[in-house]
């Protein structure tokens, strides 16, 4: 997905400025023209010019948007005006990149704006899930039931997220530790019984022998090469996954990596049916809702399905027909989709299959780590006393021949 500079006007003749993702030029146009911009310029950055840019982010997390979306929605209850609201939040955020942010919207808000043109200009902390869930609550004069529900959709977002990397932990802590103590011991241990094997004289056995030269590579520049090596793979490997075709076959092969490919395809109907059916619940157009779940879908192959199942609506189609022509979309999803589209209650059915996987994505989480922590241990238990065993073996050889 590549990266476009652009600037535009605004209904209110205002010049706004900004960058924004897409799979083509044509598309950012489009979802530009849809937000009610009049196109000025509009440039493609370069992949090297992308890649090169630190994207230390605005230090705003997604916990400070819910919770700034929650206590919006109660104020707003209470008959509070916007402008009033946006500033009482912008005094009681903990976050100092939201309080810039907020104030940023207060004062566009006073100039005259909509709250969702105001947000629009502030892309890294307002997603395009909650720019038109905000514009589709006040074209409905539902602003705070809206805003309730974007909150609600990223707490269960975080929270499935929050399952993933607690699960995670242990095995990359483990990973880090056998790491550690492979280097400490090829780097200090080694070469101190590699003194003594010398002293000794005579031929090493082979386990021993290979320890000692593996030693000697790391140590020496042989290990400078290997973290050279390591940085420019890094390096490529994110280049290569930026561009479209290199993102597109990375996806598809996770969606297909042993034990951990049903956890990744899961999760990623979690999202696919959380967001679309937060978006349709809050009255967002189908066709704007299936833009913005493609856009976050947080995978391409589900990206391409969705975009595929956009254009058949587009011309007619439903929105099961589509989806059951694509792989990733399982049957029991694709049948629940059609009888919510049969009943006008597709909103409540894709909120339940999306509890549906948040389950499964926990049940998965829960097995995978049952087998990973065994797995982890057993192998710390092989590098370190495989090692201690190849240091020893000349010692047993010597006690051997003196008996």
């Amino acid at each position: 997905m590549a990266v476009f500079n652009y600037s535009v006007r605004d209904k209110a003749g205002k010049i706004v400025k900004g960058s924004l993702e897409g799979d083509s030029r044509e598309a950012v146009s489009a979802k530009l023209r849809q937000m009610g911009y009049i196109i000025l310029e509009l440039d493609q950055q370069s992949q090297l010019a992308s890649m090169g840019q630190i994207r230390i982010g605005t230090g705003v997390k997604v916990k400070d948007v819910a919770i700034f979306a929650r206590q919006f929605a109660t104020m707003i209850n209470a008959g509070l005006s916007l402008t009033k609201c946006l500033s009482i939040l912008a005094s009681q955020t903990e976050s100092e990149g939201l309080k810039i942010v907020i104030q940023q919207v207060a004062k566009d808000v006073e100039a005259g704006q909509s709250l969702s043109d105001a947000l629009v200009k502030h892309p890294k902390v307002f997603p395009p899930i909650f720019v038109n869930m905000v514009r589709a609550g006040e074209t409905g004069g539902v602003l705070d039931e809206v805003l309730v529900r974007v909150a609600d959709h990223f707490e269960q977002e975080l929270a499935l997220k929050g399952k993933i990397k607690s699960a995670m932990m242990y095995p990359v802590v483990m990973g880090a530790l056998v790491l550690i103590v492979l280097v400490a011991m090829m780097v200090f241990v080694v070469p101190v019984f590699e003194g003594m094997f010398s002293s000794m004289g005579g031929e090493l056995p082979f386990m021993t022998q290979v320890l000692v030269d593996v030693s000697d590579f790391v140590s020496g520049i042989g290990g400078l090469f290997v973290l050279i090596g390591l940085g420019v793979f890094i390096f490529a490997f994110r280049f290569w996954t930026s561009t479209e075709s290199g993102r597109m076959i990375w996806d598809a092969a996770k969606l297909r990596m042993p034990a951990f490919g049903g956890l990744i395809r899961k999760t990623a109907l979690a999202k696919f049916t959380r967001t679309f059916g937060t978006l349709v619940s809050a009255g967002v157009p189908i066709l704007s809702a299936l833009d913005i779940v493609a856009d976050t879908a947080g995978n391409a192959v589900v990206a391409q399905a969705v975009k595929q199942t956009r254009n058949a609506i587009k011309e007619g189609e439903t929105i099961a027909k589509p989806l059951s022509e694509a792989p990733v979309f399982p049957s029991m999803l694709v049948q629940m989709i059609a009888v919510g589209e049969e009943t006008g209650a597709l909103d409540a059915m894709l909120n339940k299959i999306a509890d549906f996987y948040d389950e499964e994505v926990s049940t998965a989480v829960d097995g995978l780590t049952s087998l990973i922590e065994p797995l982890m241990m057993a192998t710390l238990g092989v590098v370190v006393g495989g090692m201690v065993v190849a240091l020893y073996l000349p010692m047993f050889q010597i006690i051997t021949l003196i008996d």
